[in-house]
């Protein structure tokens, strides 16, 4: 999936090494280029109707059949401008991205989104043009490299990838780094993790904890991260709709979003130190699973009455967070697909992000906007959070009342922060419903760019 980048410039319709040229055009350059072909040649260019809209593209004749080809970007500054132009092109041919008006990271990254494919239990795959840049690209491949661990992550089916395979693939991800990592299972796993293990305790797969962390410079800023994991979530006996199920593959979207991050922090060498938790489990039926109504004590030590079994995730997270927020960091984030709500509020496309520190949530949303990986801020509504009271427990995990699902699970998990704490909460579907540029239907990893961002960019401040 990821590009051959090469460090020569290149111009021209051929490099040396005999690939053709793709020259990314913007309207109003088109015809200025024109006019440098021969007259044939733009003539068949214009008969094409090429206008150099976005996500368009039209060949280049030659004396030998292709002499090159003409990207449309339109006014498009992101990313998502390169996005299809892989899957445009003829495939078995080796091409160059010419120089032109983008930014070579936008390009590199939006080609290897693009090229992206779910391709492991397939037979064949169809094969994709190889493109080459001018000139290397190291940011962007270690952004699209984690997205597309992350993406591979979510895709993988249930049947495979369960809890311990979860926690293996985050076992992996730190060893690749020569990281250490914990993974706390069995009896250490319901004496520490309680709400979690109760979660997990109606599947045959056993839940598990995975931690590792990652840098030791005292003068490095902390940043703790945590991930929801359930592997397959079929609603425990409030049970979800068959209809409500096809997609619950991806409910360990937040985990695989957390392994994302953190590949991408340690291989650009981001100064940071970091403490990476998931929560691996799945939240099944049998005489073993947790009922509506039973009472739960969490990590924190607060109890949590059970008011609906498929509000599970909430209930991982509450203890992940008791845990991370005891380490002392300066950022804790947690990545989530924890609500409908969420989605019905934003759609797709927008993570909802809650948080209680105004620069915290800020950074993000300047890093979102930066990297075209955008989220949305809804609020933490404290007169929402009597909603969540019980007469047996501490807390119910849902609201009494049928709105701001959203908000309502947020303020949940808040109850497990300390009140020093930054925290930030980012709500997400982690998948595209179909395929667009640069992103392809299935598993994505909404967030990511926003998050590496934006921890890049405390770093930087922290440690001037």
């Amino acid at each position: 999936m990821a590009l051959d980048p090469t460090s020569s410039q290149m111009s021209g319709s051929s490099d040396p090494n005999g690939s053709l040229a793709i020259h990314p055009l913007r309207p109003s350059e088109r015809d200025g280029f024109l006019e440098s072909l021969g007259s044939a040649a733009a003539a068949f260019v214009r008969a094409q109707g090429f206008t150099a809209k976005p996500h368009t593209l039209a060949l280049i004749p030659g004396p030998d059949g292709l002499a090159g080809a003409l990207l449309g970007l339109g006014d498009d500054r992101s990313p998502y401008a390169f996005g299809s132009v892989a899957a445009m092109l003829p495939a078995g041919q080796t091409w160059h991205l010419a120089e032109g008006s983008y930014e070579r990271d936008d390009a590199a990254l939006g080609i290897q989104l693009g090229r992206y494919r779910f391709g492991r239990f397939r037979s064949t795959n169809e094969p994709a043009a190889i493109i080459h840049l001018p000139g290397p690209t190291p940011r962007a491949d270690a952004l699209a490299a984690a997205v597309c661990f992350a993406r591979d992550l979510i895709n993988t089916p249930a049947n495979v990838l369960g809890p311990a395979e979860l926690a293996d693939a985050g076992a992996d991800l730190a060893a690749r780094f020569a990281q250490k990592s914990i993974r706390i299972v069995d009896d250490a796993l319901t004496t520490g993790y309680p709400a979690l293990a109760a979660v997990g305790a109606g599947s045959a797969r056993p839940p598990a904890v995975l931690r590792f962390t990652y840098g030791d410079d005292p003068s490095h800023p902390l940043i703790s991260l945590c991930g929801k994991g359930v592997c397959f979530d079929s609603g425990g006996y409030d049970i979800k709709p068959s209809a409500g199920m096809l997609r619950m593959k991806k409910d360990m979207g937040g985990a695989a979003i957390v392994l994302g991050v953190a590949q991408a922090i340690m291989a650009l060498g981001i100064p940071v130190r970091l403490d990476v938790r998931i929560g691996c489990v799945e939240n099944s039926i049998s005489g073993h699973a947790m009922r509506p109504l039973d009472v739960i004590r969490t990590r924190s030590g607060q109890t949590i009455e059970i008011g609906n079994t498929d509000a599970e995730g909430r209930m991982v997270l509450a203890d992940l967070l008791t845990d991370a927020a005891d380490s002392g960091p300066d950022w804790l984030i947690d990545f989530a697909t924890l609500t409908g709500a969420a989605r019905v509020a934003l759609g797709p496309d927008l993570p909802a992000l809650f948080s209680n520190d105004d620069t915290l949530a800020q950074t993000l949303l300047d890093s979102g906007s930066r990297s075209h990986d955008p989220l949305w801020r809804l609020p933490l509504w404290a007169g929402y959070d009597q909603w969540l009271s019980s007469p047996v427990a501490d807390s119910n995990t849902v609201g009494s009342k049928p709105m701001a699902g959203a908000i309502v699970a947020a303020l949940f998990l808040q109850r497990f922060i300390p009140p020093a704490r930054k925290w930030a909460h980012v709500d997400t579907y982690a998948w595209n419903d179909q395929t667009r540029p640069g992103r392809p239907d299935g598993g994505e990893a909404q967030a990511l760019r926003a998050a590496v961002t934006a921890i890049e960019s405390f770093a930087n401040d922290a440690t001037r």
